[in-house]
């Protein structure tokens, strides 16, 4: 381990001993001053300051009764949305919403606000929430995750508590599930509840959208437990068409339905979504693809960048696995990821 890594990991140490979770107004306003985050005066016998004051309210869902998305995610969820202007609207990470035919927001002080699924969008994973009656809640302003540097010191609001953290890498996210960051946030220490939750410069403005918990977020550099932010600059342009539209206006990408698992390169099965376009062309658990079209497949990352290259959702893709110690040709024919999922009711 280098000494700027070990460095790091010492301040990474000191931060999590300071990892405060709100319950007083005293330790909610010592945490959020040292972030310049602009709360205003408080008045005698004003009530006490909450996580309201930075903009998130706590998003609970419930999927419908045959959820394809209920093996992975359960059927009740609950995480963090965070409200983006004065009518409502409160982006969140798109899993807890997925299917979803009941959505509550709630304020600090249990108060229950409904509320409708308004958009997704797969690129980014991000979902979009639109109250259905007014939130005393004020709204949070974009920051640019592209100019947030490692090392910054930043805030993690979640429904429950606040948290300071370091940024500590920036750099792609490859998921399992045949998704792709190009470049994704990385903070330490990590936190509890951080579905959906809101990555805040020291200025309160808005730098990401709390995705996962990881154990890598330094990369090869050393096994630090962290979490995964989805940058806000990402996101910001696809705001407008999920408000217009339910979802991006971007050409779909073809979506095999398969999980996968990289080991030294190779590309290993782990799990066929039923009734997808992987499991209708005969793909299984503990196959390995080793090319699409002929071309060989290094890694996730390859293999998503070659199967979104074969064109839009729809596409006939045609993969080489390795059965049992035999290459064998298949023909996935694609779909868009959205029409796999169950339809939601629209309010």
């Amino acid at each position: 381990m280098t000494v700027t890594a070990l460095k790091l990991m010492s301040e990474i140490r000191r931060a999590a001993q300071r990892v405060l979770i709100v319950g007083t107004a005293a330790t909610f306003l010592a945490c959020v001053s040292a972030f310049g985050a602009q709360t205003g005066p408080r008045a005698s016998g004003q009530r006490e300051l909450t996580v309201d004051s930075l903009s998130v309210v706590k998003v609970k869902t419930q999927a419908v009764r045959d959820a394809r998305s209920a093996a992975s995610l359960g059927t009740e969820r609950e995480g963090t949305g965070i409200v983006i202007d004065t009518n409502g609207l409160v982006l969140t990470i798109g899993y807890l919403i997925t299917e979803a035919e009941k959505v509550e927001l709630s304020t600090a002080d249990g108060k229950v606000f409904p509320a409708t699924v308004l958009g997704y969008d797969n690129t980014t994973g991000m979902g979009l929430l639109k109250a259905l009656t007014p939130l005393p809640v004020r709204p949070v302003d974009f920051g640019e995750s592209a100019k947030i540097a490692e090392r910054e010191l930043v805030l993690i609001v979640g429904f429950d508590g606040v948290a300071p953290a370091y940024i500590v890498s920036k750099r792609p996210f490859v998921g399992y599930w045949e998704y792709l960051l190009d470049e994704a946030i990385y903070t330490a220490p990590a936190t509890v509840n951080w579905q959906g939750a809101a990555l805040l410069s020291r200025e309160g403005k808005l730098l990401g959208i709390g995705s996962l918990a990881v154990g890598d977020a330094l990369g090869t550099r050393a096994n630090i437990a962290g979490n995964m932010f989805v940058p806000i600059d990402v996101v910001k342009p696809v705001v407008g068409d999920m408000i217009a539209n339910g979802k991006s206006t971007a050409k779909p990408r073809p979506w095999l339905g398969v999980n996968t698992q990289e080991v030294q390169g190779n590309l290993i099965v782990t799990r066929v979504s039923p009734e997808s376009p992987a499991e209708d062309a005969g793909l299984q658990t503990g196959d390995v693809i080793v090319g699409i079209g002929g071309k060989r497949v290094q890694g996730q990352k390859d293999f998503y960048t070659k199967l979104w290259a074969t064109g839009n959702a729809g596409v006939d893709v045609p993969l080489e696995v390795l059965k049992g110690n035999q290459v064998q040709s298949y023909t996935v024919k694609s779909r868009d990821r959205d029409s796999y999922f169950r339809p939601m009711p629209v309010y």
